[in-house]
């Protein structure tokens, strides 16, 4: 409280000195005069102060939040730097009453009080003299004695005071229980005047609330506030991290088993004691447990499992309501439409665009080279002449984008199609308010998870037709399950696999590269000297040889011998961000070479990343505000340093601004992961493969990275590499129960196609 001795107050606050040596090595005594730098992130501050005997020092520290004119008592180290001279490295500080009319003038003034400017602080103190803020805090009403303040914002100006000092306390009692000012911030903002109260109850409710903070940050807090290693919070919080890492990894559940045992691990408890703590989370209705199959005794986070539950009883529902009747002679319109858009259809094809024409739910699955895209044409032509309302869609915006150059009709995102409002986080084309189509084609569809899928076939109306086109063999989506392959297993749609490859796409390396990945045989790598092609491997066992290749390859090699722009065409495809080989090494590497620093490059930090006019960059969510999506990538075409904003131009005619707190939002795109590229093509592909990668090499890894390219493919790395990934097919396994769960819900089997098995038999349509 204004008024206490400064020693008490410091006392009651606390001090958040990191190395408690150091907090008693200097005491400096003064008033925050000019915020020299300040990140925005962490809080960390170079001031200079001026000093209560009248002399001036620089401060460096983590000064979260405070304005200039701040009165501060510092405590830290005196440093001397051989660039800056001496400074105090900030360990702790207190917020101090001014102590003079002028300070306290500054104080007010210095924009720490919303609705306090220069002159109104004078004209307060004028009035009030060295009692202005006892009467600020204690009797706001006597603030309108002064010129220019009514009862109204004298209300306010009290309680933004009362405010300021509250967060101060806050940030006193978060810094000193281990919090850093950037999580700090973002509690204070999330919490508000309950902030304290929520971390002494709870603190694992941050690992939940909070962006950013994770099990562990939240776990370092609750050791310090004493919390017990066996308190039943702390065990509950832990089995639902290690469920929510099993989302993150692709599972919808996991065997009981497997889980006790991990919470064991992370926990450092017995793993008996997490029986009674998964035994509420399920009377809570956090946590379900079923026993699945051979898998037995399973758990899931219940938001999961209702998912995977919802969107199979959807999908069941749409296959088992019977098909429209179809009127015309079905074959002569597939000539017809050949005839019209150009196509020669061959028999997978025209198999498979007669199945969409009169099947209920078909899937269309195939690597690259067998005519998917021919397939999506035709079977909008044949919805023309059905009179079928139709509409194309993808995950993407570049996967959307791709369709409607392919069919010369607009292609929509999926949920642009939903219509998905970023204000509620819901889509508003739902079960009680649902698209209205007759026949809906979706592209790309092993990229789709479950949650997108469960949304999309709740939206569908039960007499729409469904087509659902993709690589099964793909990497699945990043999101939790594997929609195309249980949709396939399932056994409740009619499904077309396409096997032949037709002769333009078998003359391309890439494409016989990739099927031969794909059947587990390691592909050619030798070229012979002076012959054309499209696939090259490049031999290097050590990883600072293959990163050094290939920023080689993307800068020198690749641009002179076929003309590609290393900016525009050329991507490199990496398994891991991680490691002298993952994409954050890369795109340092590629970056320094293709956009180093130079006076007329302004550039903005935000944390360890730096983004420089001219980047690379790609975005990481879906931000419909700025009409920018998840894996879009651009150029930094303009840098503002003094206003902290960058802008990106898209390559489509889109630009999208951002301020320096959004920039989380982007990343350097030199180099990106192979799970990033799906639904993506490019002119030129560079794929860097080692032994380090031997946690995530598979064959469907390498298979998806192979495909993403058009026109040039070239892999750096060991040839050990390229055999590990080609003979894992069984990489990234998913725990998943959706095929199950479908296969229980239908009451009636799919349509045949002629000659394919019955709809009790699971396996896939051959052709």
């Amino acid at each position: 409280m204004v008024g206490e001795p400064d020693e008490r107050r410091g006392e009651q606050r606390g001090l958040f000195a990191t190395d408690p040596a150091a907090a008693e090595a200097a005491v400096l005594d003064g008033t925050l005069a000019r915020i020299v730098y300040r990140h925005p992130d962490s809080g960390f501050t170079v001031a200079r102060i001026h000093t209560t005997d009248g002399g001036e020092a620089t401060a460096v520290g983590e000064l979260w939040g405070l304005p200039e004119g701040t009165p501060l008592r510092l405590r830290g180290q005196w440093v001397d730097d051989r660039r800056f001279g001496r400074q105090l490295k900030v360990a702790g500080y207190q917020v101090r009453s001014p102590e003079t009319l002028v300070g306290i003038e500054k104080f007010l003034g210095g924009g720490i009080i919303p609705g306090i400017g220069p002159e109104l602080a004078r004209r307060m103190v004028a009035r009030f003299g060295p009692r202005t803020l006892e009467v600020v805090e204690r009797e706001p009403e006597r603030l309108t004695e002064v010129e220019g303040i009514g009862a109204g914002r004298a209300a306010k100006i009290s309680a933004a005071f009362a405010e300021h000092r509250h967060v101060q306390d806050v940030m006193v009692f978060l810094r000193g229980h281990g919090v850093s000012a950037a999580f700090a911030g973002r509690i204070v903002r999330r919490y508000g005047k309950d902030a304290v109260r929520v971390v002494r109850d709870n603190p694992y409710r941050l690992a939940a609330e909070v962006w950013g903070i994770g099990f562990r940050t939240a776990d370092a807090i609750a050791e310090k506030l004493g919390l017990a290693r066996d308190a039943p919070e702390r065990l509950r919080a832990g089995l639902v991290h290690v469920l929510g890492e099993q989302v993150e990894d692709g599972h919808t559940h996991v065997p009981e088993d497997a889980l006790l045992d991990r919470g064991a691990e992370l926990l450092a408890v017995a793993r008996d004691k997490l029986a009674p703590a998964l035994d509420a989370l399920e009377r809570g209705g956090t946590v379900t447990r079923e026993v699945l199959g051979d898998r037995g005794r399973t758990a899931a986070l219940a938001a999961v499992t209702e998912l995977e539950v919802e969107a199979a009883a959807a999908f069941a529902e749409l296959c088992r309501t019977p098909a429209a009747h179809v009127t015309l002679d079905v074959e002569q319109a597939v000539a017809e439409v050949e005839a019209q858009a150009d196509l020669q259809l061959a028999p997978q094809q025209r198999a498979a665009v007669v199945a969409a024409a009169v099947d209920k739910c078909v899937v269309v699955t195939g690597g690259p080279g067998v005519g998917k895209t021919t397939i999506i044409r035709a079977v909008v032509g044949l919805a023309a002449r059905m009179r079928r309302r139709c509409a194309l869609a993808a995950p993407t915006g570049r996967a959307a984008k791709r369709l409607a150059e392919a069919t010369g009709r607009e292609a929509l995102t999926l949920h642009r199609l939903l219509e998905y409002s970023p204000q509620s986080g819901e889509f508003q084309r739902d079960r009680d308010h649902p698209l209205e189509l007759d026949l809906l084609v979706v592209d790309e569809c092993s990229m789709v998870d479950l949650a997108l899928f469960r949304a999309l076939v709740v939206a569908l109306p039960p007499r729409t037709q469904l087509v659902l086109v993709g690589d099964v063999d793909q990497l699945p989506s990043v999101g939790a399950g594997a929609v195309l392959a249980d949709v396939i297993a399932s056994g409740a749609a009619t499904v077309v696999r396409l096997t032949e490859i037709f002769r333009q796409a078998a003359a391309s390396r890439i494409v016989t590269s990739a099927h031969q990945i794909n059947h587990g045989v390691v592909p050619e790598l030798e070229t012979a000297a002076g012959a054309a092609s499209d696939f090259y491997f490049v031999g290097r066992d050590e990883a600072a040889a293959a990163r050094d290749t290939v920023v080689e390859l993307v800068t020198e090699r690749i641009p002179a011998r076929f003309g590609l722009d290393p900016l525009a065409d050329v991507q490199v495809l990496a398994p891991m961000h991680r490691g002298e080989l993952g994409t954050a090494a890369l795109n340092a590497a590629l970056q320094a070479r293709l956009n180093p620093p130079a006076d007329d490059r302004p550039e903005l930090a935000r944390g360890e990343r730096t983004f420089r006019q001219g980047d690379k960059v790609m975005q990481l969510k879906n931000d419909y505000d700025r009409n920018v999506y998840n894996g879009d990538i651009g150029v930094v075409e303009r840098v503002d340093k003094d206003a902290g904003r960058l802008r990106v131009a898209l390559g489509d005619g889109r630009v999208a601004e951002y301020e320096r707190s959004d920039l989380d939002q982007l990343v350097l795109a030199y180099a990106v992961s192979i799970h990033k590229s799906q639904g993506s093509e490019y002119p030129a592909v560079v794929i860097p493969l080692a032994t380090q990668h031997y946690m995530m090499l598979g064959r469907s890894l390498l298979y998806t990275a192979v495909t993403r390219g058009k026109r040039l493919v070239v892999v750096v790395g060991s040839r050990r590499a390229v055999s590990m990934a080609v003979r894992n097919a069984t990489a990234r396994a998913r725990f998943t129960w959706l095929a199950e769960r479908i296969r229980d819900a239908v009451v009636s089997g799919p349509a045949e196609l002629d000659g394919a098995d019955g709809p009790d038999d699971l396996d896939d349509v051959e052709l």
